[in-house]
């Protein structure tokens, strides 16, 4: 099965969550500067979301480059991270409104924890449908970077009991983790390019 339906189909459910998004930031009543005071929350909250929802994009992109074909376990393991990813939106808005209490901040983490558990089941799911010598099995090895982002998510859940501050400084760092897009298929599609005009 080709793999460019599942990339077109993803871009597009990624570009509407970042366009609900967007929709949920609403105007202020008035002119002046101090009515969007009120909406600084609102504003911190879309600019987390928007950074994690372009780390998955970019993410995906990246990997889906290494993708030689997918079969329906893979589109079914697609469609769990794009529910996931779908569910941002809502907690995006419920935690900016709501100015970071505590449980909407606690439940942003939940839903960020599953997308990142969905995201290495696609992961899997992907390896599992190559060659075990695949660029894609090399690329992510043991996917260490993936596993000390779900611990720090489950330390900020935790921490979200403290001060919901911490928490979100957690998420901030998880993001910061991830921001610059993840190199491993990058680098061993140049090495398998060198490889190829050596010989």
């Amino acid at each position: 099965m080709e793999k460019g339906r599942l990339e077109a189909f993803s871009d597009g459910v990624i570009a509407i969550i970042i366009t609900i998004m967007v929709l949920t930031l609403k105007l202020p009543y008035d002119a002046s500067i101090e009515s969007l005071q009120p909406m600084i929350p609102v504003f911190v909250s879309y600019v987390l979301s928007f950074i994690y929802v372009g780390i998955y994009w970019n993410n995906h992109h990246h990997m889906f480059q290494a993708v030689e074909s997918v079969n329906g376990k893979v589109l079914w393991a697609n469609l769990h991270l794009l529910f996931w990813l779908s569910l941002i939106p809502f907690v995006t808005d419920w935690m900016g409104e709501n100015h970071f209490a505590k449980w909407p901040v606690i439940f942003y983490g939940i839903v960020l924890v599953l997308n990142a558990i969905a995201y290495a089941i696609l992961v899997k799911t992907l390896i599992r449908g190559h060659d075990e010598n695949s660029l894609l099995a090399e690329a992510f090895g043991n996917d260490t970077k993936g596993k000390v982002s779900v611990v720090l998510y489950a330390a900020a859940l935790g921490l979200c009991f403290l001060s919901p501050w911490l928490g979100l400084a957690v998420y901030a760092l998880v993001a910061g983790i991830w921001f610059i897009p993840d190199k491993r298929i990058e680098n061993k599609l140049i090495i398998n390019e060198r490889a190829k005009k050596k010989l």
